[in-house]
């Protein structure tokens, strides 16, 4: 991963903050570091007993079989099973949360529970993966890791979300029942349970750390939530919203993506750069003031207005409208609000961030909106005509068996009561790209000052929230986006080292996580960038523009907030 930067750099109002409330940060525990180990078990882990459990696979993997960055990831021991096995009552189908752990033989100590993207529904192999060319996984790193499918089969997706039971592992119950068994499998394997406890996992699987932060912050020490989609109901319902504001300025209908197209999407993009580029002290290709830039920058008096046809050169006064609507965020008929706001950003040119707003938003979204989110659960037909507001309330709505709604099973209860979490010492980070396509970093950041309100100033001290700015859904677009959050999240918890900064760099050319081919041409191939915590931006200092060193954590020039 990228060389953590710990730069001392003070977050404003933080002392007076401690000092105001009686949990402040000089009055909170400090949790132990995690103790190494060695692997004592694991083909007799196959006779592993633990309730509602049965293992399938206990066997070693020998060194150099499974590689990341070019390293051997090392030898471990694979262990596979289920539990909860049942025939369901419902539709007559078998259920069970399958899963399989990866248990180094060189031990850390420390367990992650590996949280999985989109609707789950496979057991993604176990190695503690969750960003753009990580350079060290969670396994490469000593961690005994844990990965799952949330109680379902891919052949099984989308007909689940009809199935009571299956849809609240989904949305929770998974990692409350995955997560003792797991920490006593350590103990059968490595002699003792783990000193330290991490859950991770970007989009779907940074929604199940947020929730976890707050339905399991006993079990847990550390949450690292990338691009979290914890308001993931409502952004789906949002997406098929979206989907039908482009169908009205797309030339073709049956593409979406006429609506935007990427020659349109590169002159918003270039307009952008050249608004806001400077923002920041430093003209070097990158907007680094989001905040700033949302304040300052008009797509009416920034882009040209089509006289005649679309060429690429301009855009329409319908295509400009319905931009405006759809950063604005979603909303009702009525105007009540579905879903955040999204910030315009020069990431809308990757490809990624047209594939969530042209065709995610009509192959995706309205299956997940229709059998999971909804309730009663009942197929989408045609997204493009959907009932919005039928759609809107439907996530919000419980009958029958289904006794909990979409946005009650799928989303942190009391997202800003984490006090569990910062009683016992735990520590999150969240991390956020400005150009997602489908979950809103304005969505994450309102989350952060709602959060930073209800403790009286002074959440940065067990939550920090940071941007990449650029970045897409997870990782690529136009960014620095390789980075060791996990790496930080360890110091922070361990050896209460707060991250002042997360360095970032670019994945250019020669990269040994594997390169982003949407870095531009024009900037150094290992550029680096510090990511501030949020409400502060980077600011150029002095120096080589290519290196973090270069820059400071300031505040926006734009002021505090924007969901």
């Amino acid at each position: 991963m990228a060389t953590l930067a710990l730069a001392g750099i003070a977050i404003a109002g933080a002392s007076t903050a401690a000092q105001a409330h009686p949990h402040g940060g000089k009055g909170l525990p400090r949790l132990s570091a995690a103790v190494p180990g060695a692997l004592q078990e694991c083909e007799s882990l196959a006779g592993f007993a633990f309730a509602s459990t049965v293992i399938t696979t206990a066997e070693v993997v020998p060194a150099g079989t499974l590689t990341n960055a070019g390293a051997d990831v090392g030898e471990h021991c694979l262990v596979q099973g289920h539990m909860n096995e049942r025939v369901s009552g419902f539709d007559g189908r078998t259920y069970r949360i399958g899963f399989e752990m990866r248990l180094p033989v060189e031990w850390s100590g420390r367990y992650l529970y590996q949280a999985n993207g989109g609707l789950d529904g496979s057991v993604s192999t176990a190695t503690g993966t969750f960003t753009g060319g990580q350079l060290q996984n969670g396994l490469q790193m000593g961690f005994a890791v844990l990965s799952s499918d949330a109680g379902h089969t891919g052949a099984q997706i989308p007909v689940f979300g009809f199935e009571p039971q299956a849809r609240l592992d989904y949305g929770y119950q998974a990692v409350g029942t995955l997560t003792p068994m797991a920490k006593a499998l350590i103990a059968d394997a490595y002699g003792r349970g783990p000193d330290r406890s991490y859950i991770a996992g970007g989009s779907n699987g940074g929604r199940h750390t947020m929730v976890a932060s707050a339905r399991y912050a006993d079990e847990y020490d550390g949450f690292l939530a990338i691009a979290p989609g914890f308001n993931l109901p409502q952004a789906a319902v949002a997406q098929i919203w979206g989907a039908q504001q482009w169908a009205e300025v797309a030339t073709d209908p049956a593409d979406l993506a006429t609506a935007f197209t990427q020659a349109e999407r590169d002159l918003v993009a270039a307009a952008l750069i050249d608004r806001c580029d400077g923002l920041d002290g430093l003209r070097d290709g990158q907007v680094l003031d989001t905040d700033r830039c949302q304040r300052i920058f008009s797509i009416d008096r920034a882009v040209p207005t089509c006289d005649g046809d679309r060429d690429g050169s301009c855009l329409s006064a319908e295509q400009k409208a319905v931009i405006a609507r759809v950063f604005a965020g979603a909303t009702t008929s009525d105007g009540a609000e579905i879903y955040s706001s999204f910030p315009l950003d020069p990431g809308i040119t990757q490809a990624g961030w047209g594939w969530w707003k042209f065709t995610a938003s009509v192959q995706l979204d309205p299956l997940a909106v229709g059998t999971v989110f909804g309730t009663p659960p009942a197929y989408i037909a045609d997204p493009l005509a959907v009932d919005i507001d039928a759609a809107a309330e439907s996530i919000y709505a419980t009958s029958g068996p289904y006794t909990e709604s979409g946005m009650e099973f799928m989303t942190p209860p009391e997202p800003t009561d984490l006090d569990t979490l910062r009683d016992r010492g735990a520590k999150m980070i969240v991390v956020h790209g400005t150009a997602d396509g489908v979950f809103s970093p304005d969505d994450t950041a309102a989350w952060y000052d709602d959060l930073d309100a209800a403790y009286r100033h002074q959440a940065d001290q067990f939550v920090r929230y940071f941007e990449v700015p650029g970045m897409g859904h997870v990782r690529g677009g136009p960014a620095t986006d390789q980075l060791d959050g996990l790496g930080a999240l360890i110091a922070w918890v361990e050896e209460g080292q707060a991250p002042d900064r997360i360095v970032a760099t670019a994945r250019g050319e020669g990269n040994a996580g594997g390169v982003n081919t949407e870095v531009p041409a024009t900037w150094a191939s290992d550029r680096s960038r510090p990511l501030c915590p949020y409400p502060l931006v980077a600011r150029y200092r002095a120096g080589d523009p290519e290196e973090a060193s270069s820059f400071v954590c300031k505040p926006s020039g734009g002021g505090h907030g924007r969901g």
